[in-house]
């Protein structure tokens, strides 16, 4: 019974170690780009909807949502307003 539950673990730590150190190898990064192109390509073609770590913490905090939310309009706000008075200074110059 012990020797399934060390066997177990240690797979896991081994495979763990194994993955980190293959993910930054040239073929570990191609292997993660064509699985990640066939997700991709899986999603579009059957219409799955696949939520994102960020979507799910989003319905996890429904208050932090409503904040983030709120900035980034602000935020939005501001970079057009910045960018229209860019505009202004730049007709200016024109002349």
């Amino acid at each position: 019974m012990w020797f399934f539950l060390v066997k177990a673990i240690a797979g896991a730590i081994i495979g763990s170690a194994t993955e980190s150190w293959f993910r930054d190898t040239k073929l570990g990064v191609w292997f993660y780009a064509k699985m990640d192109s066939l997700y991709t390509w899986a999603a579009k073609r059957y219409g799955i909807k696949i939520a994102t770590d960020e979507q799910k913490q989003m319905a996890k905090f429904p208050q932090l949502a409503k904040r983030l939310d709120s900035i980034e309009t602000r935020l939005r706000l501001l970079e057009r307003d910045d960018s229209v008075k860019r505009a202004e200074s730049n007709y200016q110059d024109s002349f």
